[in-house]
């Protein structure tokens, strides 16, 4: 019987700076006990550029500090799942310089592949630019995953961007969306190619708890309304968080997470507190101190596309939630809090300081929601789309393939 096929990921994601809750991570450290699996750090799509890009010269160091880990099997206890950094040069404005860097990043992928003993895998495209390098190799399938609407990332060169997801579309043999509403929206791209993979949740790490009072112990007084995740400028409402500090006084607005723009604005105001970015592990226990948790959406095409993963860890951990509008959010109104606007936000949460509870059957919810269960989806359907595209056999082969 022939074993199943490794896994090559091109990762949308650095696993060395980026929070590890990201989709990719969390699938592929779990498909990593079941096989072979080789995950690529980002690749970028856009030089970061003075006056073009937020905090630039901060994100260039840690590219390049990730770069110097090279290779590395960043867990122990699990020696399949190994993180690759590849050197390259992002000058993506440059034909001749994105050819020469898609050979290069090949290079380096399939030379740690043969060593891995990594032979046809799976290849997963999550970054559209990964696909200049994927193209060229050998698979036994190629999946897009259709993570993000890139080619709506204000910074890169969408136009380019665009065409490299258009490539992606025709030529995957699989695209996998985590997004109803989005995966609705392309179909006449995919050719009926595409699947729904719902994120998952990790409702060991996130289970339920007591308020540990952490952030209590920090000087946050209650009620406080909470954030984890990245503060990106691309996806998160900075205008709406002001005003929540500023039409809220007496709430403490707690925000976790790494930002990409400085935070000036927002801690001037004596009730806001950036406890920056913190591990994976603290998360939870931050988290459960929070009395409101809070999603403030930018209404932008790159949030219309997303199903946020933190929806379900915050609702894992046990609590309210508060969000703006955007279309996945329509399966879970039993379970969330929408607001529709500034004022509806500020009245939402409110309404939870003062005991609202959303009346959803979150037990129910969860039930089968877990990454592992997400995990073996999508090896299930991996191999599927690897044995549909095997050529059939002849009588005779047939014949010799049964003795």
């Amino acid at each position: 019987m022939q074993e199943s096929p490794d896994i090559i990921c091109f990762c949308g994601q650095d696993w060395w700076y980026h929070n590890r809750a990201h989709s990719d991570f969390q699938l592929m450290t779990r498909a990593a006990r079941k096989r072979k699996v080789l995950l690529i750090n980002s690749i970028g799509m856009r030089m970061p550029m003075p006056g073009k890009s937020p905090l630039p010269f901060r994100r260039i160091w840690r590219k390049f500090k990730s770069m110097l880990r090279s290779v590395s099997r960043p867990l122990p206890e699990t020696p399949d799942y190994v993180v690759m950094t590849p050197v390259l040069f992002p000058f993506y404005g440059s034909e001749k310089a994105r050819a020469f860097n898609s050979w290069l990043v090949r290079f380096q992928v399939e030379r740690q592949a043969r060593k891995m003993g990594i032979r046809d895998p799976h290849i997963i495209v999550t970054v559209p630019t990964a696909w200049e390098v994927a193209r060229h190799m050998k698979h036994s399938s190629l999946v897009y995953n259709r993570s993000d609407k890139h080619s709506a990332f204000t910074e890169a060169d969408t136009s380019f961007i665009k065409h490299l997801e258009q490539e992606l579309f025709s030529k995957s043999d699989a695209v996998l969306y985590s997004s109803r509403t989005f995966l609705e929206s392309e179909k006449s791209f995919t050719g009926g190619r595409s699947h729904f993979l719902d994120h998952g949740v990790d409702t060991r790490h996130f289970a339920p708890r007591p308020r540990t009072e952490k952030l209590t112990a920090l000087g946050c007084k209650r009620p406080i309304i909470g954030f984890f995740g990245g503060l990106d400028d691309y996806v998160v409402d900075f205008d709406l968080l002001e005003l929540v500090a500023k039409e809220r006084p007496q709430y403490s607005l707690v925000l976790i997470g790494d930002a990409t723009l400085p935070m000036d604005r927002l801690t001037r105001y004596p009730n806001v507190h950036h406890l920056g970015f913190r591990p994976y592990q603290e998360i939870p226990d931050l988290g459960a101190d929070f009395d409101v948790s809070i999603m403030p959406w930018l209404d932008n095409e790159w949030i219309k596309s997303c199903n946020p993963i933190k929806m379900k860890e915050y609702l894992s951990l046990g609590q309210e939630v508060v969000t703006t509008y955007f279309p996945e959010v329509e399966y879970y109104l039993d379970h969330v809090h929408v607001a529709r606007s500034g004022e509806e936000f500020l009245e939402r949460i409110d309404a939870v300081v003062q005991g609202l509870k959303a009346p959803g059957d979150r037990e129910r919810l969860l039930g089968r929601a877990t990454w592992n269960d997400r995990t073996d989806e999508l090896l299930a359907v991996l191999d599927h789309v690897a044995a549909r595209k095997q050529p059939s056999l002849s009588g005779k082969e047939a014949a010799c393939a049964v003795s």
